[in-house]
């Protein structure tokens, strides 16, 4: 198997972010974020890959990246790939058919953030959650053309995890940890890891800190099955400080009716919320619509609402057509943290 050294592969990932610069002004901010990928060649070996991250607006900077792009891969006798998929372009660089480089281009909505709403506003505000995500990365990219504020919560530990977390970001969309949690049914876990009931506070922030580093931008959590998880008080009493230390909010996902989790956090001074509608439990459009149309009632009601979706083609689909009649009936769509006290 012949790869590139690490000299060679860091060279190129300068002149990589050298180029993005260059197209997009100094003050852009381009990341960087390595990751160990399985060779090209068949072989249990892994080889090295610098994920480059930048957003562009204007399709001509795209251009003139791509041509910068194309450059250096002649350069460095790599060959390129480019894809599309979504508001997000990729150019993949490989040396012998092994990937050294992927370039996420990502175009983010200038408008999309709402402004500000002043306080005592009548106008009713709701929160979309998106959720589950971390291995699928076609089902984010359809989830991230999705024109009005979402927040996006992403598992731990997961093939795309980072890369998920990462581009929705840079959308402007709000990113959180999916955070695993025990399920009342010990069959119904299949998580690399969770948070389960008998951990002690040492434990708790080992693999909350663990789970945290695997889904970048995090400004959140909200937790993902966790229904024995959430009704065990102390457990949520280990869990808050670890969020509260690192000015996280928390939105109890409200998985089961014992649940607990809400009152920890606003216990422990941790800014707070719970999930009012699920909207895809049965994943068929009407049913969808119908949920979305009672998320809104509940906003035009208590004058908030939060709905926690996942994304599944038909939830994408009833979104991208309704949510549009619901911003013109009034409703304001905000992140989930406009809505935590």
């Amino acid at each position: 198997m012949q790869t590139l050294s690490d000299a060679q592969l860091r060279a190129i990932t300068g002149e990589i972010i050298a180029a993005a610069q260059k197209v997009a002004g100094r003050a852009s901010e381009v990341t960087i974020r390595p990751q160990m990928a399985h060779s090209g060649d068949g072989l249990a070996a892994e080889v090295p890959v610098d994920n480059i991250y930048l957003s562009l607006i204007n399709p001509s900077q795209q251009i003139a990246l791509a041509h910068s792009l194309t450059e250096i891969a002649r350069r460095h006798n790599l060959s390129i790939v480019e894809t599309s998929s979504g508001d997000v372009e990729r150019f993949s660089l490989s040396f012998r058919g092994n990937h050294t480089h992927v370039v996420h281009v990502i175009t983010p909505l200038a408008a999309r953030a709402p402004a500000p709403v002043p306080r005592g506003s009548s106008s009713p505000q709701l929160a979309i959650i998106l959720d589950d995500f971390g291995n699928d990365r076609s089902a984010a990219d359809a989830a991230l053309t999705l024109p009005f504020p979402l927040t996006i919560s992403v598992l731990p530990h997961l093939v795309f995890s980072a890369e998920i977390a990462e581009s929705a970001y840079r959308r402007g969309d709000q990113v959180l940890l999916h955070l695993p949690m025990e399920p009342q049914s010990a069959g119904a876990s299949s998580e690399r890891s969770e948070l389960r009931v008998g951990m002690n506070a040492r434990q708790v922030q080992s693999e909350f800190a663990a789970m945290l580093a695997t889904v970048p931008h995090a400004v959140g959590v909200n937790n993902h099955e966790g229904s024995r998880a959430t009704a065990d008080p102390q457990l949520m009493q280990e869990l808050m400080p670890a969020l509260r230390a690192r000015g996280l909010f928390f939105v109890d996902s409200r998985t089961a009716p014992a649940t607990v989790a809400y009152d920890a956090a606003k216990r422990s001074g941790v800014p707070a919320a719970s999930r009012k509608v699920f909207l895809d439990d049965t994943p068929a459009p009407d049913a969808i619509l119908a949920q979305l149309d009672l998320a809104a009632r509940d906003a035009f009601r208590d004058g908030s609402a939060i709905a926690i979706g996942h994304p599944h083609p038909a939830t994408i689909a009833a979104l991208a057509g309704a949510v549009p009649a619901l911003e013109a009936r009034g409703v304001r769509l905000v992140f989930a943290s406009d809505l935590v006290h």
